[in-house]
């Protein structure tokens, strides 16, 4: 299956235009986590890339060098998202600690994303979302069986229950989708990041002299 199709039902919501292969070796990153990653994970990554949908970050693997707009990275953001879920227990009625999941997204006024991966099998990891916006008693932690492709359709098709987190700007809508790198020229141009249209905020943020 070619990265493509396995990727059809997010292609019809979210176009790639603005994305680019991140042209990833996974054997760097495997060896750098300790375990593979999930197919729909790896296609995303050679047909959008890491960037931000809307206000909803998806890390890359590794880090890299940026100037400016650092996409942030699954092994950087692996110490903090499991702290998370040690200091709040994960999941309810999920037996597991903190070494048992990987985080792959973040945003959306801070609800952070990522896969338990208890399976041996990456394809089979469901979707863990911490929501800091919540209901009072309810816990932040939930899970969604589901992987991660799968996770981002449904919620812009509405096809949850309810929103998965909270934060409802990508609940039953789309946005654009923009590399890290794309994101980054635009800023250094002073343009909006996201749309690409003259900011006269970044432009004056531009011309503050360095400290």
């Amino acid at each position: 299956m070619s990265a493509e199709s396995s990727l059809e039902p997010l292609l019809g919501l979210v176009s790639p235009e603005h994305g680019a292969d991140e042209q990833v070796a996974w054997a760097d990153v495997e060896a750098a986590l300790g375990v593979g990653l999930p197919s729909d994970y790896k296609a995303f990554m050679s047909v959008y890339g890491a960037g931000d949908i809307g206000d909803l970050g998806i890390l890359g693997p590794l880090p890299v060098a940026s100037l400016q707009w650092d996409p942030g990275s699954i092994v950087d953001s692996v110490p903090p998202f499991r702290e998370l879920w040690d200091g709040e227990g994960g999941v309810p009625g999920i037996e597991a600690d903190g070494g048992s999941v990987l985080p792959w997204g973040s945003g959306c006024h801070a609800n952070e994303l990522g896969w338990l991966t208890l399976d041996p099998n990456p394809d089979r990891w469901p979707v863990v979302a911490w929501r800091r916006q919540i209901g009072y008693g309810d816990s932040r932690w939930k899970l969604f069986d589901c992987g991660m492709v799968d996770f981002l359709v449904r919620m812009m098709r509405a096809e949850f229950d309810e929103c998965p987190l909270g934060d409802a700007s990508l609940w039953g809508k789309t946005a654009p989708f923009v590399h890290w790198r794309v994101a980054q020229r635009r800023w250094l141009a002073g343009l909006d990041p996201e749309t690409g249209e003259p900011d006269p905020h970044v432009q004056d943020f531009l011309q503050w002299p360095a400290p």
